[in-house]
């Protein structure tokens, strides 16, 4: 469907209160079954994410962008080949918990939805999943990367972003061809991951898996729970093992606390290069944290920069006090993407609209994908980006086709 531009203002207060101008919502909540404000023929999608729990800020900031780009498409005319009808949310609170995540479903079903959007983490977005095929009703994944959530043959499931394989590989291919091009300064490596998910020890274990026949020493990899509140030991192995390089791979929290300690801690590779880093393509972590920040690389989701589009949802995220960030941008695609899928289907149908959703071509999105080409539920055209922060800016340094600036590789001693 053709998008246009024009935002309303939709507060963080409202997002945390389930409200939205321009559409109707509904909670689903811990209350048992979801109070729904009746529209004339509204179409109802489930939304659910962590928006409670130790993945709030992520899943705040999803629940964000799938509600601005719910208001949009509303304040646009609705599903207009449904007559202009319009979209109706229903809110669920995952709590952080794949159970949890699994139970809203359930709430889902019952209320009455078309479709899913959700749910942020792995371990939930396979649980949500998973219970959301028991009914037939599609579910576009906005952000788990685990590549279980689209290989279990769930003919409901969909994936607009690219899953840890494809991240992993193309993080190390960029990787390699920037230090060739820098006279390869950097030949060891130190993998930080979190271990608590399905996401992050499926990372470390494909990062060793790529990085070793690219001719790179893993000297260490070093796990750590999610939420973990030190990490002054792994910085002081670091600093002992003295790597060429370091890759994490974990939450918002983990990142932000773990590059504030190696600063501290005065431990300084050659380069830090997450993959998936949590912190490191975070505006919030650059402006409040701009130190630690400075020449942090992540291979991570993001935008094509040359976007208007991208640009503006950027503005109306920063007036609503929130900041910008994957999960704004990944979740408010995976809305658009399930309204193009109604608009073609023409029908609030689940089962018409899983089929429109694995026919999908769309490709007026601001993501560097190309048109949509849907194999097994999996977007094959998504792929990420390498971003690093320049001059406290988040800058896109490959591939090349979307850099903004050059890489600082190794970064200044």
């Amino acid at each position: 469907m053709k998008k246009t531009y024009t935002f309303t203002h939709l507060s963080r207060r409202q997002v945390l209160a389930g409200v939205a101008a321009g559409g109707a919502v509904a909670a689903a909540g811990t209350l048992g079954m979801p109070h729904i404000a009746r529209a004339a023929d509204a179409v109802k999608v489930g939304i659910v994410h962590p928006v409670t729990g130790f993945l709030q800020f992520s899943g705040t900031q999803c629940r964000f962008g799938a509600l601005a780009a719910l208001e949009e498409i509303n304040a646009a005319g609705g599903i207009k080949a449904l007559g202009g009808a319009k979209l109706e949310a229903v809110l669920g609170d995952a709590q952080s918990k794949a159970e949890i995540g699994a139970a809203e479903v359930e709430k889902f079903n019952e209320a009455g939805v078309s479709a899913i959007v959700g749910a942020y983490a792995s371990g939930i977005c396979l649980a949500t999943t998973q219970t959301a095929a028991k009914y037939g009703i599609p579910h576009v994944v906005d952000v788990g990367v685990s590549d279980k959530i689209v290989t279990r043959g769930l003919e409901n499931t969909f994936r607009f972003g690219p899953g840890f394989g494809t991240i992993t590989k193309e993080g190390v291919d960029h990787l390699i061809a920037i230090n060739k091009e820098a006279g390869s300064p950097t030949k060891s490596v130190v993998i930080v991951h979190e271990n608590t998910t399905a996401f992050g020890s499926g990372m470390a274990g494909l990062l060793e898996k790529n990085l070793t026949p690219a001719g790179f020493e893993v000297k260490e990899i070093l796990p750590h729970p999610t939420g973990n509140k030190d990490f002054n030991n792994i910085a002081l192995k670091i600093k002992e093992l003295n790597p060429d390089l370091v890759i994490p791979s974990h939450y918002y929290g983990d990142g932000v606390l773990f590059l504030r300690t190696l600063q501290r801690q005065r431990v300084k590779p050659k380069a830090i290069y997450s993959v998936l880093g949590g912190a490191s393509s975070q505006y919030r972590f650059v402006n409040e944290f701009p130190d630690a920040a400075d020449y942090v690389m992540d291979c991570n989701h993001w935008f094509d920069p040359r976007k208007e589009a991208a640009q503006a949802l950027r503005q109306k995220t920063e007036t609503a006090g929130l900041s910008y960030s994957y999960e704004v941008f990944l979740a408010y695609e995976a809305m658009m993407f399930a309204a193009d899928a109604m608009e073609r289907a023409g029908s609030a149908d689940r089962a018409k609209i899983t089929e429109a959703m694995a026919s999908s071509t769309w490709s007026d999105h601001f993501m560097p994908y190309g048109p949509t080409k849907m194999v097994n539920g999996q977007n094959e055209g998504a792929q990420a980006m390498v971003m690093q922060v320049l001059d406290k800016e988040i800058e896109v340094v490959a591939p090349k086709a979307f850099a903004t600036k050059a890489p600082v590789f190794p970064r200044p001693a």
